[in-house]
């Protein structure tokens, strides 16, 4: 069966807010753009988690998904963070992406207020109804404090454009129930659990790990499609270890900016209260990315 949203199906990347001298630096954005489509990612998801978006300002945090739709020119499809734990501001920026051209919104469930299970879903509903955009509910208890049940999603699925969820509970008894219950499209939201989460039914990945390599994670994606369950379990053992013992070395978005530093595509650098690698940390990146064959 043809899942609600279909059409972002596959690799999508939640892409680094590149920093030089503590601001936005665009000109690196655009390469990162540029390397994104080359390596066959189907949409970039700006200003989310991975985007650091909780340190942009709100000029910025516009600024960001204009200039990337700007710069994908309909090359690929753009899913912008739009997120907040206020619903009023998650609205505002909600219309603004809406009015920028991005193709969807991806919607972190409202943090630290940990509202009630009726409370996720009116805020959900009242950005669904203020606009067309299709809507990606991002589930990542670990982050806001509170899970958004599976029966409270599935009253979201129907509501017409809400159409996605990224998985990011590490739960597959989760995922199963929601699968269940919906017909929304579920990307996982953990690199490492991509193969899991395709195998019970879910249609792509939202990668940090796709950043440096969205050529191999394509490549399991693809064999997975085409029926080729040996080749797809061969990608998911090799990219293993580079999720593992790259992202769990700190919070994200810190091992990988660190990483691309590492491997010449950006400068490296975070904003407070996010902070480098030590030198130990470091040390063991290198390490792995020399292991996977990057350096």
């Amino acid at each position: 069966m043809t899942t609600k949203g279909e059409a972002f199906a596959g690799l999508s990347v939640a892409i680094t807010t590149p920093f030089k001298n503590g601001e936005i630096d665009f000109a690196a954005l655009r390469t990162q753009i540029d390397f994104q489509i080359a390596g066959g990612t189907k949409c970039l998801c700006p200003v989310g988690t991975t985007g650091e978006s909780p340190t942009l300002s709100h000029d910025e945090h516009d600024r960001m998904i204009s200039e990337v739709v700007q710069i994908a020119a309909g090359r690929i499809k753009v899913m912008a963070g739009t997120g907040s734990n206020s619903t009023r501001e998650a609205l505002r920026l909600t219309k603004h992406a809406a009015k920028a051209g991005a193709d969807a919104a991806l919607v972190v469930a409202p943090y630290y207020n940990k509202p009630t299970q009726e409370g996720f879903y009116q805020h959900f509903k009242a950005l669904a109804e203020a606009t067309d955009l299709p809507i990606c509910v991002y589930n990542i208890p670990g982050r806001t404090g509170k899970n958004i049940e599976p029966e409270t999603i599935a009253r979201m699925a129907e509501l017409k454009n809400i159409t996605m969820v990224k998985e990011a509970t590490g739960s597959m008894d989760q995922a199963s129930q929601i699968l269940a219950l919906t017909n929304l499209t579920v990307l996982s939201g953990d690199d490492s659990l991509t193969l899991p989460l395709l195998s019970i039914g879910a249609r792509g990945v939202i990668s940090v790990a796709g950043n440096i390599i969205p050529g191999d994670m394509n490549s399991l994606l693809r064999a997975y499609e085409s029926g080729q369950w040996a080749e797809a379990q061969r990608w998911h053992k090799k990219l293993f270890p580079l999720c593992r013992d790259m992202l769990g070395l700190a919070t994200n978005p810190i091992p990988i900016k660190v990483a691309m530093r590492l491997l010449g595509r950006d400068t490296g650098e975070l904003r407070l209260p996010m902070t480098p690698l030590n030198a130990a940390e470091e040390a063991k990146l290198r390490s792995t990315l020399a292991g996977y064959g990057l350096l």
